[in-house]
Order: C-alpha cells, then structure tokens, then sequence
C-alpha cells in the first residue's frame, strides 16, 4: 500500500497515455491486493450465522444487490469521483486531508508552525491560497481557529481514523491469509481441515513479516501480475458459473431485490450488512495510496479493470448458489465451493499468492502512516530503516513489523474463523470511511469554498450508508468486532500521550526562554573560552534562546566558537522542496557568532545521513552569511522580537551558491574556475575544508573573516549536544495529569527511540545533559 516515490515525477496533467497505462498497470499491485482478495470471504462472512440460503434465493440474490450498489457508490462514486479529489499536493490518506484542513483553517497540531512556512510552494500550492469563502465557511473557519476544543477534536478524529487504519494492518493479513488457505477445506475431512488451517496460516504470516525487512522494491515487480492473474481468474470464473448455472442472475442487481431481503431477513438481514461491508475493504488504499500515482491512473484501473472483476466475481458465485441449497455447513458457502473442481488447486495457489500481496500492501502502508504520525508529533520516535535506495517511500519499522505480527497471530489463532475475523476487519473498514466522510465535508466547505448544501448532501448521503453498516458492525462488539476497538484504544492513549506530553514540553520551553539581555550582558565571549569548533544545540524552540543553553554556559569552562541552534520540525504538507529547506538567522549581535537553522521537513520527506545534512548545514549557513546585509544598530528588544530569518536551500539545490569541500589532501590538487574565488584556512588540517564562494556579487570584508571562522570551525569538528528532558507534573496538576505526564509519557520516552538516534547523529560526537521540566 505504501510504494512511495513510484510515480514522484509524472504530473498528472502531464503523463501521457503510455505513462497513464504503466501507472494504471503498477497501481494494480500495490492499491488494489486488498480489494481484490474480497471475493474470498464476503459470502462466508455474510451467511455465517445471520441468514441462511434457502430455496427461493432471496436472500443470495438481495446480498448480491447490496454488494453491487455498495461497490457501485462508495469505491467508486465516493472515492473515485469525489475524494480523490482532495489531494494534498498529490498526496492522499486521512493525514493529508487533515494537513489540507489545518493549512486552511490553521488547526495544526504542530506546536512549532512559523508564519514562514505559510510561504513554502507546497504550501500555495492547489488552490490553497486563500479564496473568497461563503459565509458559513467564514464563519466556519474562525470557529475552528478560536475554540481549542473544536481543535482537539478534529485532531482526536483524524487520529481514530489513522488507528483504525494501524488496526487494519492486523486484520487484513490474518482474514486475508486465513481465507486464502481455507480453499483447503474442500480436499480433506472436517476434522482434519481444523488441524491444518490454523497452523498453515500462522506459517504463511511469520513468513510474510519475515520478508518485511528485505523490502518490497525486491519482489515489488511480482505483485501487479499476480493480482491481474488473480482478477483474471475470479472474473473467468463467474463468468463460466453465470452462463453455465444461472444467466438471468443479472436481474438481482435491482434495488428491488434490496427491499425484498430486508423485508424477509429483518433483523437477520441487517446484522449480516456487517459481512457484506468487506466487499469494499481495501477501497480506503485507493486515496491512501494516491501521492505514489496519480488520480487518472488510479480511476482507470478501478473503473475499468478491478470493478468489472469483483462485480462479475460476486455475480458468478451467486449464480451458482442459486442453484445449490443443499449445503453441509456454513464453510461451503464459501468462494472454492463455487470454483470448477479441476482448477482449485491452482486457484488456491493464485488465492495465497494475491492475499500475499494484499496484505504486505496493508503492512507497509501501517509503516507509512506511523512515520507520518512520528513526524506530525502524535507518535513516539522509532527505528526507520530505509529498504531501497532508489524508492525513498520504501521503509521498515523493525518494532512496528514484529508488534504487527504478534498481534496478527493472536488474532489468527484466537478466533479460527471468518466470520469473528470479518466482524473485526469491517468495523475497522468503515469507521476509516466514516472519518473520511467527515473530514471531506470540512473540505468542501472550507478548501473548495463550496456552499454548505454540497457539504450537507455529501454527508448526508454517504455518511448514513456507511452509519447503516457501521452499526451493522457495532451490534457484533462482542463477537469480534470489540478487537479493532481495543487496538485503536491502545494505539490513541499512545498517540495522544505523547503528543500531549511533547507539546506541554514545548510550552514549558517557551515559557522559559532566556532574554537577549542576559545574553548581551555576557560580552561577545559568553563570559567563557571559545574553543574552534561548531556547537549545535538541539532545540524544539523557532525563536528565542532556549534555557538549556544557559545551563551550558553556567556550567561548562569553554564552549564552541560557532554556536548553532539547530531545530528539525515538521510542517503540515508532504514535502518541503531542497531549495526551501532551511531557515537561517542570527541570534543576537554578529560579533556573538551564534546561528539558528531550522531545517524543515514534510511528513512524507525522508531525513537525510548525518554527513550530508552536517555539508548541507554548514553550507546553509555559509549562504546566509554571504547574503547577509549589515543592519544599523539595534536595541535589544529589536534584537528579540525581529529576528530575521533567511531561506535557504540545500547545497545540491542552490547551484549559484556556496560550496563546501572536506578532504584530506593538499587544495592545490583541486582545481579552481575562474568564475570562482576560494577562501581557505591559514593553518594545516588533517582534516581540510573550503568553501567555493561566486565572485559576485562581491562580499565584504567582515563577511569574509566570518567565512574564514566558519571553516575553521568546521575543520576543528562539530559537536551535538542535547537536552536529556525529564519531564513531571508541576506541583498542583490534576491526578489525570499527573498519571498521564508522570507514568504514560515517561514510560513512552524511556522505551522508545531518543532523539539522537531518530535523527541519525553520530553518538561519538553527542554530548547529552539532563534538564528536568516541571510542566
């Protein structure tokens, strides 16, 4: 489900037809695995105990209807024609239609946002700058900008919709697997077939998240043939069982015979819309899934490929239940019963192989959303291991991967059947459809600027479907549907302690910045020795002087000559372009040789090595020097209140800029343009540095001496150094703050990763100091 970076280069108003096709072709694999494996266990889930088969085929031709009009007008009227639509600069999933509101509304859960990052292009881009609103969208707007309850909770509602879709990840491998294998029910007794399902599927799934951290790039070219051949194979099915067993099954597709099940059924009929919801699981991938192809492709494939399969699919299984009463249980209601008995055994092998698929779609769409949630702050800090080289998006979470299949197994081996499975899988699905639902309304109001009445029908008519299955679903809370809601519960508290906690550290930081006159009472020396060498100092704050850094000064004899205050955050759009990557500015006097740098990401963007982030950043710094004009005098509270920030770009984005160069041999074995000036240091290094510096426009003297100290810093070495927070209830907090500060949060940061290794710094050159925050 996540192949990121697949399709990073193909506008969508710009791919032609064969890049519309290839696309169209891939996204086969890697969106539709889910969908497609429906087929195997809709019926089985359906009929399991609710309603049972009978000789007037009332009731299998009114859950065909059902299945056609729920494929017909939620994957494809919904997503297809509607929500596709509300791409976040191309990228889609319940984070980017959150991240589309809180850019327009400004409900960013993001504690850090500057009103600097208002002007990145990703930012503008796609209508998102500001339009002339109705007046309900006015008014909606400022609502929600001045209740900071209507801003939890629209955070609260993504998040739910992001833990289902975590839960999902559990489920679908296990229902997905679990009914694949079961086609071996039909070639041994059924005491036998017990004894061997289970432990088959268990064998199947410890492989399929064993393979995880090889990644998918590795087998990645496989998965659209086997699905094509899997969809292939279902539709050349129903076709053979609709001609040969029942070609007028085609009339059950009326909503007339909807009317006739209900009416029949009652109560049985709609207890049972909780299996026939899972026909459309997997359809949340398809916007999920739209920042790695594009919106034409992904239409082109589920209108004119995925769509005509499953309905054709269903109907052939239909056909043939209508003519076959007789049933020895529920198991033969399922999909192998009704597959010609000459070709099982390779549909079976086709069946495993498209589960597979599917579900290692799910996985690593789980780690993608997990990487979001850690960058947005709503996720502690873990191990993100990079599979592919070429594919960016490709990543693996080793403790997510491992926690997935436990979890996996447990379910597999506690329930044993479908029909809990099913129940589990479909509150799952349609609880992430209704928080899509909800959130696309805010967005056809407030993104589109469309008047309230599209909103109102748009929610009206898609959220009560999906309410009439969602408490379909709910009813069956004991009979395995409570699993997706436990899960979710677990992996909320989680996601909002530590957010919660992340953000009251921040406030306390805030709170307890240093004022720029202690800072100028010091002198340009700090009061201290200033050794050679670069200082960056970890901080969270975008401006200001954090208290952590007086706390050094107090306590150490000597600190850096160039001082950084390095800030990596996340900004609520997908990616940040190279050329925008950096904030450079000066705090306090020029003399003083202290710099902030905030290097700002996307919640898609991938964190680069330490080597080349340290030349990035130095380099970014060197540009802001060199483009620095000089300033009159002043006064200190000038100083704090207008610091001057400065955008600059990586060094492989800003050509015209400056360049850096590290090696240990003598300059004069690299040659030099005439276009080019070079300032190099005075002493012999081991380690030596230069920097390349356009010759125009020309740069002052001063700016030169302060280039010079910037490289003899560099060549002396850098120096990491962060804040080891503690953090505990303020004295006088609630008992709830205190359990949720004192216990979750803490326990949440001393298991997870630190900061020094989620953002790759080299341990050998980390110097950490504890600092205990009261918030």
């Amino acid at each position: 489900m996540d192949l990121e970076g697949v399709s990073r280069s193909h506008p969508i108003k710009k791919d032609s037809w064969k890049t519309l096709l290839t696309l169209a072709y891939q996204s086969l694999g890697v969106v539709y695995g889910d969908l497609s494996t429906s087929p195997l266990y809709v019926y089985k889930s359906t009929f399991a105990e609710d309603i049972h088969h009978s000789e007037t085929n009332e009731e299998i031709f009114g859950v065909l209807s059902f299945v056609f009009w729920t494929l017909t007008l939620i994957p494809l009227v919904k997503y297809v024609f509607i929500v596709l639509r509300a791409d976040d600069n191309g990228e889609g999933g319940t984070f980017a239609l959150y991240s589309l509101l809180s850019r327009h509304a400004r409900v960013s859960s993001l504690p850090n946002c500057q009103l600097a990052d208002e002007e990145l292009s990703e930012y503008t881009k796609d209508g998102v700058v500001p339009a002339a609103n109705s007046a309900f969208g006015s008014s909606l707007k400022s609502t929600l900008e001045k209740h900071k309850v209507l801003k939890k909770v629209l955070l609260v509602l993504a998040l739910i919709g992001t833990c289902m879709v975590i839960g999902d990840g559990v489920l679908t491998p296990a229902i997905s697997v679990f009914s694949a294998v079961s086609g071996l029910e039909l070639s041994m007794s059924k005491e036998q077939h017990r004894y061997v399902e289970v432990p088959v599927a268990c064998v199947i799934l410890v492989f399929l998240f064993a393979l995880q951290h090889y990644g998918t790039h590795r087998v990645g070219f496989l998965f659209a043939p086997i699905v094509i051949t899997w969809l292939l194979c279902i539709s050349s099915i129903g076709v053979y069982n609709i001609f040969h067993w029942n070609p007028h099954v085609y009339q059950a597709l009326s909503p007339y015979y909807m009317y006739k099940f209900l009416k029949k059924t009652r109560k049985g009929g709609w207890m049972s819309l909780g299996g026939i919801l899972l026909c459309m699981t997997g359809s949340e991938a398809m916007f999920a899934d739209l920042g790695h192809f594009s919106q034409t492709s992904i239409k082109i494939a589920f209108t004119f490929v995925v769509y005509p399969s499953l309905i054709l699919a269903y109907m052939g299984q239909a056909a043939y239940l209508s003519r076959h009463h007789i049933v020895a249980s529920d198991y033969r209601i399922g999909f192998y019963e009704s597959v010609p008995e000459k070709i099982r055994w390779p549909v079976l092998a086709i069946a495993i192989l498209a589960a597979v698929v599917g579900s290692q779609a799910i996985i690593t769409g789980t780690f993608s959303i997990i990487k979001q949630c850690s960058a947005l702050g709503c996720f502690p800090r873990v191990k993100i291991i990079h599979t592919s080289s070429k594919i960016h998006g490709q990543i693996y979470i080793p403790e997510i991967n491992w926690t997935l299949m436990l979890l996996c197994l447990a379910v597999t081996i506690g329930f044993r059947d479908t029909k809990s499975m099913g129940n589990a899988s479909g509150l799952a699905v349609i609880t992430v459809m209704l928080v899509t639902t909800c959130l696309m309304s805010l967005v056809i109001v407030l993104c589109w600027h469309k008047s309230l009445f599209w909103a109102v029908c748009f929610i009206l008519f898609f959220g009560s479907l999906e309410a009439l299955y969602f408490s379909a679903s709910l009813i069956k809370f004991r009979e395995g549907a409570w699993v997706p809601v436990a899960l979710s519960f677990i992996f909320l508290m989680v996601m909002y302690v530590w957010h919660y906690g992340t953000f009251k550290k921040y406030e306390f930081d805030v709170q307890n910045k240093v004022s720029i006159n202690w800072l100028l009472s010091l002198g340009p020396t700090l009061g201290i020795v200033r050794v050679r060498g670069i200082g960056l100092i970890h901080t969270e704050l975008v401006s200001g002087i954090p208290a952590i850094f007086s706390h050094f000064v107090t306590n150490l004899p000597a600190f850096h000559q160039v001082v950084v205050f390095l800030c990596i955050k996340s900004v609520p759009v997908p990616h940040v372009r190279p050329e925008e990557r950096f904030l450079v500015g000066r705090v306090g006097p020029k003399e003083y040789r202290l710099y902030r740098c905030i290097a700002r990401y996307g919640y898609r963007d991938v964190h680069k090595d330490d080597v080349e982030f340290e030349r990035d950043l130095v380099c970014s710094i060197a540009e802001f020097i060199r483009s620095d004009r000089p300033e009159c005098n002043l006064s200190p509270e000038q100083l704090e209140d207008n610091e001057k920030m400065t955008v600059v770009g990586t060094s492989s984005s800003n050509l015209d800029g400056i360049r850096m160069s590290v090696d240990e041999a003598d300059f004069s074995e690299i040659a030099s343009t005439s276009e080019l000036q070079e300032i190099r240091p005075t002493e012999k290094a081991k380690k030596r540095v230069r920097f390349v510096v356009p010759e125009t426009p020309r740069i002052d003297r001063e700016a030169v001496e302060e280039l010079q100290e910037l490289m003899e810093a560099r060549e002396a070495g850098m120096a990491f150094i962060l804040g080891h927070s503690y953090v505990k209830a303020k004295r006088g907090s609630s008992f709830m703050k205190k359990i949720v500060i004192n216990f979750g949060y803490d326990f949440l940061r001393r298991n997870f990763r630190g900061p020094s290794y989620a953002l790759s710094i080299p341990h050998a050159s980390t110097l950490e100091v504890g600092m205990v925050y009261h918030v």
